[in-house]
């Protein structure tokens, strides 16, 4: 394999901050076709592919997302270029026998099993979720994700059916002026990985 440059790890990773404002410049829909293009790909259980991603870009969607916003959350959520609402599908196993034909069974298995299901889904759409907020910035432009929200009525604003849970929201755009917060302290190696 290829090791990425060390510019596109700092884009990627040492560099790259949460955005908590942006400039007016739009989001088109090519640009996020790109990065879904991108994040596709990146692994998950059995290939379940849980998440699912409504774009809230008219004001009517954006209004109908804000009520449900915590209230330090609101004002940059209203004004962000384009903001996504990500879900997990609790009900992946259906496109099972599309996205992993090699086991025909697991469809069966899920569908019989509420609680592997829902964990699975939700497991895996935040590993998809990991997935969009990197591929956003390989795409150029900052994320602000956010889980400060009533996930139950954002939920049943945007999913009626009952069969997604939001997981996160992320306001998208390029970055603002003072658009990051002071980087906060991680842990070191030695605090995280144990070697046995």
């Amino acid at each position: 394999m290829i090791r990425l440059s060390d510019e596109a790890q700092d884009l990627l990773f040492r560099e790259a901050r949460t955005a908590n404002n942006f400039t007016g410049e739009p989001v088109d829909d090519e640009l996020m076709r790109a990065v879904y293009e991108l994040v596709k790909f990146p692994p998950t259980a059995m290939n379940a592919q849980p998440l699912r991603i409504v774009l809230a870009r008219s004001p009517e969607a954006r209004e109908r997302l804000v009520i449900h916003m915590a209230e330090g959350n609101k004002a940059k959520t209203a004004a962000a270029p384009l903001v996504a609402i990500l879900a997990a599908d609790l009900d992946f196993h259906h496109e099972l026998p599309r996205t992993f034909p090699i086991a025909p069974g697991a469809q069966d298995r899920f569908a019989a099993d509420e609680a592997r299901r829902v964990a699975t889904a939700r497991f895996n759409a935040a590993l998809q979720i990991g997935y969009f907020i990197v591929g956003v910035r390989a795409a150029g432009l900052a994320a602000g994700p956010m889980t400060g929200f009533d996930a139950e009525a954002l939920s049943k604003e945007f999913f009626p059916d009952g069969d997604h849970a939001v997981l996160a929201v992320v306001n998208l755009g390029r970055p603002g002026e003072n658009a990051w917060f002071e980087r906060q302290p991680r842990l070191d190696y030695d605090e995280v990985v144990t070697t046995l």
